[in-house]
């Protein structure tokens, strides 16, 4: 292997970052290694205008990279504020693609794990450099508004990035590389065996990028498998390739410059018409899958992965649990933006908010359900009263079939749905956050996940029910978040058991500038594993381990011979 000097520069120009990340895990505390505020005096005067030029120089022409392809090119990215992009990314011949990879294996295998670990920490550095150019890319592949792109397309997915990578050095160094292994057998016999102790890491790894939030999900398991020895090959939606081909550019770049192989990390892009995801899933040499996407096919993953280890995030149903509040309209204000944010298109937007259907206590008296309500209602129409405060809270819709689910569920509509005029782009596929009041006896109405701005406000028969309806869905259908508004002590420690029981987390009395959405690096554990929404946790240490092994060999060291007086 011929190796560049920069592999060591990189992981002392790092190592304090990595040192307060890996505190971060510890104390659990705000953390955050990457600014999430989109600012000239943090970023470069500049950054802005050199991101903005950099994604507009992709459109419409070809994005090469270093590593196996047919010669062809292929692309159908169509941005949703109503443009299309363009971009034509590198076919590959899955086949040809593998073998190369599984030929850069080696080196990358052998090399120190603060080798491995610096050209990671070394990626994230430039991906946060380069912060304005992925939230272009993020906000016309994703449809979210451009201050959301930047910070969980940027800085929020970097730090996913680097916590993943500070859990896999920690659990690398759990074991010693050495160690003299001593026995007394005998009066005067004692075994000396001299013990190395290898990572072996499992081989090829391939995540399958989602269309919302590209980078957020996909980096944890990126990173995790590289730092820990593996190859990847990196599967965008064809919906979303830009951030990720922009990605791999990165990472093949750092990885040339330590003296590795470009084809450690790959993308592997393809379109609906013709897809790869199931071919590769099913391949032998996949040995490591990161899976973020819907329900149905992230079940097929796990069913046809062979002996492959799966980390799947999927779908769930998540829930607001009303009993009591302080004040109802600090509490409707906190779960509009809720609702509202990135047209409810995140993996912990509430769905189902359940209210008893005598009413709540407030601190100036009871308010009936229909009160509640109206409550959410006015909230819901404040947040998107004002038409560039709508265009950057809502975005635009990624999938043209959410937009076909807000127009055509039914039932009591207490306010609609229908599109909001984007002021900067004309062709924006746009949604509003529909409200429907239900009840409890039609469960089948909102025990199934409804992805999009579409929310049920359900009438209960008590809030004992409502933890009841609420847990059990999570346990049938899977959630990753759960909203607990109670001023009874009793009320609060019955619900977080319930939906702990369930697996889902609970958040208990949000109000201002703090929403039941948000998942923060180093703090909160992203999913739990615990319930169909997915079996892996961003992040934990199980998220990490499974990607590689432990492997020792011994040498026996002969005992001096005794020398005679």
């Amino acid at each position: 292997m011929k190796v560049n000097h920069m592999e060591n520069s990189f992981f002392k120009q790092h190592k304090q970052l990595l040192g307060s990340a890996i505190e971060a895990l510890q104390t659990r505390g705000y953390y955050s290694a990457y600014p999430e505020i989109p600012s000239g005096k943090i970023y470069g005067e500049h950054a802005k205008k050199d991101g903005f030029a950099a994604f507009e120089g992709y459109k419409g022409n070809e994005f090469s990279l270093d590593q196996c392809t047919t010669g062809s090119f292929l692309g159908a990215e169509h941005s949703p504020y109503g443009f299309e992009l363009g971009v034509r990314y590198p076919e590959i011949d899955v086949d040809l693609l593998l073998q190369e990879v599984a030929s850069a294996c080696p080196a990358w295998r052998k090399a120190p794990i603060e080798t491995r670990v610096g050209c990671a920490l070394e990626i994230l550095h430039r991906l946060n450099q380069r912060s304005f150019e992925m939230a272009c890319a993020v906000m016309h592949t994703s449809g979210q508004g451009f201050m959301m792109a930047f910070q969980a397309g940027g800085p929020h997915a970097q730090d996913r990035g680097l916590e993943a990578v500070a859990y896999a050095y920690k659990a690398m160094l759990e074991c010693p590389q050495n160690a003299t292994w001593k026995k007394q057998v005998g009066r005067e016999e004692i075994v000396t065996l001299e013990k190395s102790y290898a990572i072996v890491p499992k081989g090829i790894g391939l995540v399958i990028g989602c269309s919302t939030f590209p980078t957020w999900n996909t980096y944890p398991g990126l990173f995790a498998s590289l730092v820990t020895g593996n190859a990847v090959v990196v599967k965008p939606h064809p919906g979303a390739i830009l951030p990720l081909a922009i990605t791999v550019s990165i990472c093949q770049d750092v990885l040339q410059e330590a003296g590795f192989d470009a084809n450690l990390v790959t993308l592997a892009a393809d379109t609906v018409e013709q897809p790869l995801t199931a071919d590769l899933v099913k391949r032998q040499e996949i040995k490591i899958i990161d899976y973020t996407g819907g329900t149905a096919f992230g079940d097929w993953v796990e069913e046809n992965a062979g002996n492959a280890t799966v980390y799947t995030e999927k779908a769930g149903v998540n829930s607001v649990i009303i009993d009591s509040v302080e004040d109802m309209r600090a509490v409707s204000g906190n779960l509009a933006f809720s609702l509202c944010l990135y047209s409810g298109q995140m993996c912990t937007t509430p769905q189902n908010i359940f209210i008893p259907k005598d009413g709540i206590t407030t601190a100036s008296g009871k308010i009936s359900f229909d009160d509640v309500a109206s409550s959410i209602v006015k909230s819901v129409d404040w947040m998107l009263s004002d038409q560039g405060r709508a265009n950057e809270v809502l975005g635009a819709i990624q999938n043209e079939a959410t937009a076909t689910r807000v127009d055509t569920v039914g039932g009591e509509v207490l306010r609609e749905g229908n599109p909001i005029e984007h002021a900067m782009f004309e062709g924006a596929r746009t949604r509003s956050v529909k409200i429907i009041k239900s009840d409890s006896s039609h469960i089948e109405e909102f025990q199934q996940e409804m992805f999009g701005p579409i929310v049920f406000l359900i009438a209960t028969e008590s809030t004992e029910e409502s933890i009841s309806l609420a847990s059990s869905i999570a346990k049938e259908q899977g959630a990753i978040s759960c909203a607990l508004y109670s001023s009874n002590e009793q009320t609060l420690e019955d619900g977080i058991d319930a939906m702990a029981q369930a697996g889902v987390p609970v958040s208990c009395n949000l109000v201002g500038s703090i929403w039941v959405n948000q998942s923060a690096a180093f703090s909160d554990f992203h999913v739990s594993g615990a319930n169909p929404s997915g079996n892996a946790t961003l992040s934990d240490t199980a998220f990490v381990v499974g990607r590689f092994n432990v492997v020792q060999h011994r040498i026996f060291i002969p005992q001096p011979a005794k020398v005679e007086a």
